[in-house]
């Protein structure tokens, strides 16, 4: 059995934990077997903070790991999450604390508003996986409903809060017209509905699951599925991808392109295999613990999966609405262009080693 490092990130920085890997396996690809002995020793490392590992949203970092693809394309990958209270996932990127972070493209764009250069690698969702779950009582049924409430997100600045910042904005308010509370997720998002210190919060699964499963919470805005994101946000929202900072990319390249060819392959098997596959692949912890069962765990990934994109390849469309988003919320992006800002040609490269055809279509010098 593997041991793989999770590190858990808080104010007192990083405190390694041992978790066992189970099921893993070279998957159905045909890249190189993973390396041992020697070879393993000189394996690039490259750490990857995620922001909520266990987050579905964020499954892929993990499930590649489970399958043994990053030791399967050489290379070793140190996985680390933030906590709540703690140190941003972006942010510890952006000081050099770790290689590199699983997070959503937009900070992309936000970092490079204020002059740090940093790139999106590989595009793993096409939807922000997350929901606004509103008390039963809270009189929340849209963004228009917003004023004078309360809305929980993951932390302040953090890409819930721009999402719910937006959502505001296309119903007519301001971030005056609200109240902004930092909630986490899990455990610390369901105690803020139940205590009433929320009326709503901006989650994804599972503690999407888990608030419906204790009637805390109902879905009042949808933005975990394609339908969803395009009837609340105008079209598709790239949300998880593969972060770094542009000078570290270019000293690193054959470390990178190691690293998409784990996680496109990962996308790849997440598409071809069941919900319930993917959750016997990953720690038993993430899903099935205090706040949700196993079987709520699946359901809730058979319903959002297709927020996943098959091949790594950022969508067509989907920087043009981030940006739209941005600017409508005071983000000056006058000297942030739309190509600086990802690059699909690690995806391209890793599609073409395994022979896999690609499926989305890519995003242009447009968006």
């Amino acid at each position: 059995m593997m041991k793989n490092k999770i590190y858990a990130v808080g104010a007192a920085g990083v405190i390694a934990l041992s978790l066992a890997a189970c099921g893993t396996s070279s998957g159905s690809g045909s890249g190189s077997s993973p390396a041992s002995g020697s070879a393993a020793a000189d394996m690039p490392t490259v750490s990857i903070m995620i922001g909520g590992i266990d987050k579905q949203i964020y499954l892929p970092y993990q499930l590649a790991e489970q399958l043994g693809y990053y030791k399967k394309y050489g290379v070793n990958v140190e996985l680390s999450t933030e906590q709540h209270g703690g140190v941003g996932a972006e942010d510890a990127m952006a000081s050099g604390q770790v290689d590199m972070v699983g997070a959503w493209y937009v900070h992309t764009v936000d970092f490079q508003a204020k002059g740090k250069n940093v790139i999106n690698l590989v595009q793993l969702s096409g939807a922000p996986g997350e929901r606004v779950m509103c008390g039963p009582n809270s009189g929340v049924q849209s963004a228009a409903d917003f004023k004078d409430k309360t809305i929980g997100v993951t932390d302040l600045g953090s890409g819930t809060d721009i999402l719910t910042q937006f959502l505001a904005s296309k119903a007519g308010l301001t971030k005056k017209d609200y109240h902004t509370l930092a909630v986490g997720a899990g455990s610390t998002a369901i105690a803020a509905i139940q205590r009433g210190t929320a009326d709503c919060v901006m989650t994804t699964q599972p503690t999407v699951g888990a608030l419906e499963s204790k009637n805390l919470a109902v879905p009042a805005i949808d933005l975990a599925t394609s339908d969803g994101v395009t009837k609340a946000l105008g079209g598709a929202w790239p949300a998880a991808g593969l972060l770094a900072q542009t000078d570290w990319v270019k000293s690193h390249e054959d470390a990178v392109q190691k690293v998409v060819n784990a996680l496109v392959d990962t996308m790849h098997w997440i598409n071809s295999h069941s919900a319930a596959e993917i959750a016997d692949k990953l720690p038993t912890t993430f899903v099935q613990n205090s706040t949700i069962s196993k079987d709520q765990y699946v359901s809730a990934l058979d319903q959002d999966k297709a927020q996943f994109l098959p091949d790594g390849i950022m969508p067509a469309g989907g920087p043009k609405v981030i940006f739209d988003m941005e600017k409508t919320i005071g983000v000056d992006t006058s000297k942030v262009k739309i190509p600086g800002t990802f690059t699909n040609k690690y995806a391209d490269v890793a599609n073409k080693l395994e022979g896999y055809t690609i499926t989305t279509t890519p995003a242009g010098a447009d968006g």
